[in-house]
């Protein structure tokens, strides 16, 4: 029986998220960070998310909820996962490496005023750092999503850094931070 590792990660992840529900400071970002995707909205403009490995399945969650739907029946949403496009990615990769996938999009496709969220675990993944990079050369509002350590908690304009260093516990919150955004921006927009 496996009752008792069952029930130590749960208690493990309440735990994390129990830390973010406690810090006003954390609690005060999440809002910030939706208010800004809202009003990048409200003015045109669109969200391009990135990430690696499980974080680039969390990109690609978060922009199929804004594009198809949340919890309202409701008209799409731009919002585009840079870690989509197979052809795209070994071609950038081939030619240019790995750390100018997600830059080299966000270059193509980014315009001042849109919002780009990284997401690393680590806080350290190249790419994203690169991407952030480019996003503030083009006038990208940047946000992180990463561990409580790493770089990109120092070079974004806003950081939601989940309280724990391990892995599962951060991806889990990463996703309910995603979810928690997603909710904020259908109800700012379309209920009445």
């Amino acid at each position: 029986m496996h009752r008792a590792y069952i029930e130590t990660l749960i208690a493990d992840s309440i735990a994390v998220k129990q830390k973010i529900l406690s810090s006003e400071a954390q609690l005060e970002c999440i809002n910030k960070v939706a208010e800004v995707c809202v009003n990048a909205y409200r003015q045109g403009n669109k969200l391009m998310l990135a990430g690696n490995g499980g974080s680039a399945g969390d990109a690609q969650h978060i922009a199929a909820e804004l594009v198809a739907r949340f919890e309202l029946d409701r008209k799409a949403l731009p919002a585009l996962a840079l870690t989509t496009d197979t052809s795209m990615l070994t071609a950038i990769g081939n030619d240019y490496g790995y750390e100018y996938l997600f830059s080299r999009q966000l270059q193509a496709n980014g315009v001042a005023g849109d919002v780009f969220i990284g997401i690393s675990t680590s806080g350290n993944s190249a790419n994203i750092l690169k991407a952030i990079e480019s996003a503030k050369a083009s006038g990208i509002i940047t946000v992180g999503l990463c561990g409580d350590s790493g770089v990109l908690s120092e070079c974004c304009d806003y950081t939601l850094a989940v309280p724990s260093a391990c892995t599962a516990r951060i991806q889990e919150s990463h996703i309910l931070i995603g979810h928690i955004l997603c909710g904020i921006i259908e109800k700012s927009l379309f209920e009445a």
